[in-house]
């Protein structure tokens, strides 16, 4: 199966072409951006279809990070994804960035559960407990340090993510997390398309709010 694999969760940007058949990445292309997910996913599909030697055609299924993470980035992807799903008449697939960071370092460090944290901003971190084997050992939440701390210590397992370091005690997060591409093509490849379909996931609302006591009468 060819699986195109998208991730705007942070301020990374990026695609990816993956035969699930042989698990290899046949085309990536994408890098840190910031803001400008709208304006630039569309050329590193584009680009990463080009490295794989692929038309849009090939592919059989998309995969996108679905949050948590970036509020804007997180909506362009999944858009794209649903969008291109629809025009292919291919699955689309969500994958979480909670398990996807839960994936990525149990490749590299297998035999130990994992309690994921990331940082949330405002005192809170994103969180989420994993098996040995990847499969998810209790809900995402957010949660505020103190209790994040209090979370890890009671479900035991390394923790990891830019929230560790204020679970530890230190005054700062660590760096930006960062979501591996073919992680998330692997994760996509095994998902169910009936009950994975993908949309934001937002365990916290936007820091946007609408203004209140400035609408317009209707006529």
């Amino acid at each position: 199966m060819i699986l195109l694999a998208i991730d705007t969760s942070g301020s990374g940007c990026y695609a990816a072409i993956h035969d699930s058949d042989t698990d290899r990445p046949l085309g990536t292309a994408g890098e840190v951006i910031g803001r400008g997910h709208a304006e630039r996913l569309m050329d590193f599909i584009d680009q990463a279809l080009d490295n794989a030697g692929m038309e849009m055609t090939a592919i059989d299924r998309i995969a996108v990070t679905v949050g948590p993470g970036s509020f804007t980035g997180i909506r362009v992807g999944v858009a794209a994804a649903r969008g291109l799903s629809l025009a292919l008449c291919v699955p689309a697939v969500g994958v979480s960035t909670l398990a996807a960071l839960a994936a990525a370092h149990l490749r590299e460090h297998p035999g130990a559960p994992v309690f994921v944290a990331m940082d949330a901003k405002r005192g809170e971190a994103y969180c989420q407990a994993f098996s040995v084997n990847g499969e998810p050992a209790g809900e995402a939440t957010v949660l505020s340090i103190d209790d994040a701390r209090t979370r890890a210590a009671r479900v035991g397992g390394t923790v990891i993510g830019s929230a560790a370091p204020l679970l530890s005690g230190a005054e700062a997060a660590g760096p930006p997390d960062a979501v591996s591409i073919d992680i998330v093509a692997r994760l996509g490849a095994i998902a169910d398309p009936q009950t994975a379909r993908p949309k934001p996931f937002y365990l916290r609302g936007p820091d946007a709010k609408p203004q209140a006591g400035f609408a317009i009468a209707r006529a």
